[in-house]
């Protein structure tokens, strides 16, 4: 029986309160999302059984937000090294006063009512979470100048169904199973110079396509990336997906540019942390420089990290890709332990194979080195921590060996077939 408590998800407004709020911890755990408005600032998880009191509540508070408001206010005329003690005294007026001019240029007086993106949803038999998705897209107050729905061989007709229930949205099939297989069908039926994509589990912020957009007013962005708030934790399964292989990559800008490619080269970029497929878009004309998603990669295939693999690709190209956090969406994590046993195995199936196909790109990078050296003494150290009982993180020891041993297998395998592709 899993006894794994559950952990309830609450997003906490700081501009409208900054009272602790009544979190009972005797059952359950608490995973608390702080915004100012519309921006996410932080997040703070408490374990189920522990003890909370007020000031240590505003002590965990600061600790979570203090990498956000640095961020937001370098530069700034209006930085303070006060506000911590608004907080912990709970002078709201001064905190509000303060927050409101610090942040006022960050968010929009009115969003226009559309903008030159083009979404992307590859599909396969999920109505419901397409239906649900396209609901969403489609009453945005910022609208796409078009919604591609890429049925990727669903059997029967419930995906084309859905599609036809949202006036203007395309419907395109794709007879060949692979989730980079689909996103490159997709490209080539968007008119926009951005192109973004959007899983159909995932829940998109009132906001995100602006800030999509907004991303791309910079000409130097070739790619972005934004922030993935997990939409539940009631699992053990969605807990450890969550603490252990976020997509969040947290609540601060960072540029990836040539400067970091060339820094990390011989260590091999981790190109895996710039974000999550799930929230990603691009300028829709460096696919014609770089070629399009790698098919190998595919689940049924190598197994993912065709997202992963084509930042590699753009930095190597000397483009830069930004991690905006403003642009957000929830993600419904598996919560089932099988099916994300299933998951990681194929994660680092795919990492495998994508890291020595970029090896294979620059002779010089140090992926060949991490595969080879460096994961077997780490694995060698968890399966000596996890000893005996190899629980919580330890549950998916096994999948994550051997997801690696299968990707070297299958990059031996295709190692010559051609890693750039185009149509």
């Amino acid at each position: 029986m899993n006894n794994h408590p559950l952990y309830q998800i609450t997003h906490l407004h700081l501009d409208k309160q900054l009272a602790q709020p009544a979190l009972d911890l005797s059952q359950q755990g608490h995973y608390v999302v702080f915004w100012w408005k519309e921006i996410a600032l932080g997040h703070l998880f408490l374990d189920p059984g522990s003890t909370l009191t007020t000031e240590l509540y505003y002590t965990k508070l600061v600790e979570a937000i203090t990498p956000a408001i640095e961020h937001y206010t370098k530069g700034n005329a209006t930085a303070t090294t006060a506000w911590p003690q608004w907080l912990q005294q709970q002078n709201e007026q001064a905190w509000r006063d303060w927050m409101h001019q610090v942040f006022q240029s960050w968010l929009p007086d009115k969003l226009p009512d559309s903008v030159p993106v083009s979404v992307i949803i590859c599909t396969r038999n999920r109505p419901v979470q397409l239906e649900s998705c396209l609901h969403m897209l489609t009453n945005l107050s910022c609208k796409p100048a078009e919604i591609i729905v890429v049925d990727n061989f669903s059997t029967g007709t419930t995906t084309k169904d859905v599609v036809e229930k949202f006036n203007g949205v395309i419907y395109v099939r794709e007879s060949h199973l692979g989730l980079d297989i689909a996103r490159n069908t997709g490209i080539i039926y968007t008119k926009s110079p951005v192109v973004a994509y959007v899983d159909d589990d995932v829940t998109v912020h009132p906001q995100w396509l602006y800030r999509v957009w907004e991303t791309f007013q910079d000409p130097a962005v070739a790619a972005m990336t934004g922030l993935v708030i997990a939409a539940e934790l009631d699992t053990e399964a969605q807990y450890i997906f969550e603490t252990q292989w976020s997509f969040n990559r947290g609540y601060v800008d960072v540029i990836y540019d040539k400067a970091f490619f060339d820094a990390t080269l011989r260590k091999g970029p981790p190109v895996w942390r710039i974000g999550a497929g799930a929230n990603m878009a691009f300028r829709r004309d460096v696919f014609e420089e770089v070629g399009f998603f790698n098919e190998l990669l595919d689940v049924g295939a190598a197994g993912c990290n065709g997202d992963s693999e084509m930042w590699y690709r753009i930095l190597a190209k000397g483009h830069t890709i930004k991690y905006n956090p403003r642009a957000i969406v929830y993600h419904e994590h598996r919560r089932e332990m099988q099916g994300l046993k299933k998951q990681i195995f194929y994660y680092m199936r795919g990492f495998t194979t994508a890291a020595l196909m970029q090896q294979q790109q620059h002779r010089q990078a140090g992926y060949a080195r991490h595969i080879f050296r460096k994961l077997p003494k780490h694995y060698a150290r968890m399966l000596k921590a996890g000893f005996p009982g190899y629980d919580y993180r330890y549950k998916t020891l096994s999948v994550e060996i051997k997801g690696i041993l299968s990707g070297l297998a299958y990059y031996f395998i295709n190692r010559k077939h051609p890693s750039n592709v185009k149509r």
